[in-house]
């Protein structure tokens, strides 16, 4: 006959506790004394017969008045192969001075867990599984970070050759790039996340241009979609010139396109969205995104920024809205809602104009955008290593490159660079490890650190500048011009 299968236990390093009667019948046990004594008429029952003879005479005399610590014993688990070592203190009970003098009303028992056994796996387990999965998460982020540098340098070649000249093919081909940036954004989140970090610095915003992406990425849901079901949707856009705002593009378009979904859900007879941008207070934008679909009743207005609430039934997560209202505060903006059941609905946003965010070396950057470099690309990754050349070259530089770092040390002796672009993440030899090579080698060699990696750090006395994967080609010229114009200064 098999053997009765047993559920797994889940153990915690809880303290165990328990309160016996004079006669040493249980009153109270916690959860942690029944998890590992059980909670059965015999409590010593997973003892020996010599712990449980001794456990009998620590609990008499404890009923007698004295107290007795640190005993050691050892429980047998169910299906367990080596035994559980506990710590137990016996604890007398006095209600009255008068029985401190003769004998105690009851017993209170403590016990600690003093080790782990190999067969303790359940809750650990868990928690190696999560932290696995944390690692496995953030290797997968890295290697996807450069598959988006990949994809993404490829497209803006693209978009910048003689057969992407056709106007449609270069829409499609922004959208394309537009996905693949907001992937990447979602990618940084990811990390963030796992690593608690905090979100970075906001930088300056075109809302319209936010808004245009939105309404392009939602086309199929929009516009496609209800035409193959025989209705008709239409988006209007009606965007007045604006000044910046201060924000994360990535995060703003996320709002714009749950209420560009919303809307469309809303109108499933067809209609109409508009969405109107205008600069009514000089210190403050707004954005209308207006709906002719079914309207909502007072009590689902008041609470449909509410996490958890939605009409949608199981279709529904509730959070869509909630993420809204939660994201355009962080933007120090606002979002209110009017709604007019059975003719539509209007969600009104607004956000602070933003300052002059930019810094005074900007001017000084554009001055000297024709400034060219004689640029060392290093990544183990063929791809990224190919297009990383191919738009460097492509704004004029005389690139070289290598595929490792004892490759571009070699080449660093034997040329003369004015930029080094590495890898972080590289077998044998990363990227910070190839920089201090390289300053020894030569101290002032400007080095641009490449990651897909959130942990790669900050610029330090080997590292000039931190670039995230994927990276734009702006982003790269705007490096090395600012690399060169304060290699420049140093020199003058």
């Amino acid at each position: 006959m098999a053997a009765p299968l047993h559920p797994p236990i889940v153990l915690e390093q809880d303290i165990l506790v328990a309160t016996f009667n004079t006669d040493g019948e249980p009153a109270f046990r916690n959860d942690a004394w029944t998890t590992i004594l059980g909670d059965g008429d015999r409590p010593w029952q997973r003892l020996s017969d010599q712990e449980q003879g001794l456990a009998a005479t620590f609990m008499s005399e404890a009923s007698r008045g004295s107290l007795v610590t640190n005993e050691l014993f050892m429980i047998r688990l169910p299906n367990w192969d080596q035994p559980l070592p506990v710590l137990f203190n016996f604890i007398p009970i006095f209600l009255t001075e008068e029985e401190r003098r003769k004998k105690s009303s009851g017993v209170t028992i403590t016990g600690e867990v003093l080790t782990e056994p190999t067969t303790w796996m359940s809750s650990q387990t868990q928690r190696h599984r999560l932290e696995t999965l944390g690692r496995m998460t953030m290797g997968i982020a890295h290697d996807f970070n450069n598959l988006l540098s990949g994809i993404l340098g490829h497209i803006e070649l693209l978009k910048r050759t003689s057969a992407a000249a056709n106007t449609d093919a270069i829409e499609h081909v922004s959208t394309i790039e537009r996905a693949g940036l907001d992937g990447a954004a979602l990618v940084r989140k990811i990390q963030q996340y796992i690593r608690h970090e905090k979100q970075t610095a906001f930088e300056p915003v075109d809302l319209n241009e936010v808004i245009e992406d939105s309404v392009m990425l939602t086309r199929p849901y929009w516009y496609n979609e209800p035409r193959r079901q025989g209705i008709a949707i239409e988006a209007l856009l009606e965007l007045e010139q604006i000044p910046m705002i201060l924000g994360a593009a990535s995060e703003l378009r996320d709002v714009f396109v749950n209420l560009i979904l919303n809307a469309v859900q809303a109108m499933p007879r067809g209609g109409e969205i508009t969405i109107r941008s205008s600069c009514l207070n000089p210190e403050r934008i707004t954005v209308d995104v207006r709906d002719t679909g079914t309207g909502m009743t007072d009590r689902v207005r008041a609470r449909i920024f509410e996490p958890l609430f939605t009409t949608k039934g199981r279709a529904g997560t509730g959070m869509g809205l909630a993420v809204c209202y939660g994201t355009v505060q962080e933007h120090n903006g606002d979002i209110d809602v009017s709604t007019d059941l059975g003719f539509g609905t209007t969600f009104r946003l607004s956000f602070p104009v933003a300052g002059d965010a930019r810094p005074d070396l900007a001017d000084d950057i554009v001055e000297r955008r024709n400034a060219t470099a004689r640029i060392l690309v290093v990544d183990d990754e063929p791809m990224v290593r190919s297009v990383l050349v191919r738009l460097l070259e492509l704004s004029g530089h005389e690139v070289l490159s290598a595929a490792s770092g004892s490759e571009a040390l070699s080449k660093v002796m034997n040329n003369s660079f004015d930029i080094v672009f590495t890898d972080q993440g590289m077998p044998e030899m990363n990227g910070r490890q190839l920089a201090a090579e390289i300053r020894n080698l030569k101290p002032a060699l400007p080095i641009v650190l490449l990651t897909g990696d959130t942990e790669a750090g900050s610029p330090d006395e080997t590292i000039d500048l931190v670039l995230s994967k994927p990276f734009k080609r702006d982003d790269l010229e705007s490096s090395i011009q600012q690399l060169l114009h304060l290699t420049d200064d140093a020199a003058s």
